[in-house]
């Protein structure tokens, strides 16, 4: 966001406008009639939904991390997190603050990662196996003015975050929606607990497409893109090799 809009609340509507057209920019930028859509995260969600609205535009759609339903995600971590923190007094303190009463404030958030973390299901449990700093400060396509903006909005983005996982991302939700006109590729750790994996399955199965494959990758939690890249490249290879 520029200084004019950084403040703006970020609604669904404003997503899928953005996501159409960058899609054209790119279409036009590289001469192409289609390209491959990956998101990651909350990212699948808003991709998916791209997909399932623009399939003209999409050879295929990835998902990694797939994110189904928020509130049907918060639902399954509180009852997973209930099982780990039993016995355990401090992971009990934690398990009080995870109450969605109030919305997903930054408090539920702070609680909701540090019990993932006491318990060995944290994004990162593995580290990364590259540095992150580098790669962003290397990057021939960042100018000066790219991280100049970033840190001048960074202390916006967590308010706008958690009103658009209060409200906004309702309206994206794949709950029910389930006929893709493109491929439907996923690829999800099985202890990934920031998206249920196990939700992730259970759409995977009712999912309707011209072709659809999921890849797991084992002792993994959220962060297979960072923590192990190699294999994660090589899936995804591995998922080009059945479009050419």
């Amino acid at each position: 966001f520029d200084k004019e809009h950084k403040d703006e609340k970020i609604t669904a509507e404003m997503m899928m406008q953005d996501g159409r057209e960058m899609t054209e920019y790119l279409l036009d930028h590289m001469g192409k009639t289609k390209i491959t859509l990956l998101g990651h995260s909350w990212g699948s969600m808003y991709g998916a939904n791209l997909a399932l609205e623009y399939p003209e535009y999409y050879e295929a759609f990835i998902g990694t991390g797939m994110f189904i339903d928020d509130k049907e995600n918060e639902r399954r971590f509180y009852d997973a997190a209930a099982e780990w923190t039993k016995g355990d007094p401090e992971g009990q303190k934690l398990l009080e603050k995870l109450d969605m009463s109030n919305g997903f404030t930054m408090e539920y958030a702070e609680a909701r990662n540090s019990i993932m973390e006491r318990y060995g299901y944290d994004m990162m449990k593995d580290g990364t196996d590259y540095n992150m700093v580098s790669t962003l400060l290397f990057n021939p396509n960042y100018m000066i003015k790219d991280y100049v903006g970033y840190v001048a909005n960074s202390g916006a983005v967590p308010e706008q975050y958690t009103d658009m996982m209060d409200d906004e991302l309702d309206k994206l939700s794949l709950i029910g929606r389930t006929d893709y006109k493109v491929p439907f590729y996923n690829i999800n750790g099985d202890m990934d607990h920031q998206t249920d994996y196990e939700l992730a399955c259970e759409y995977f199965e009712q999912v309707n497409a011209p072709d659809k494959e999921m890849l797991v990758m084992k002792n993994a939690t959220h962060g297979l893109l960072e923590s192990r890249s190699e294999e994660f490249s090589d899936l995804l290879h591995q998922l080009n090799k059945k479009r050419i």
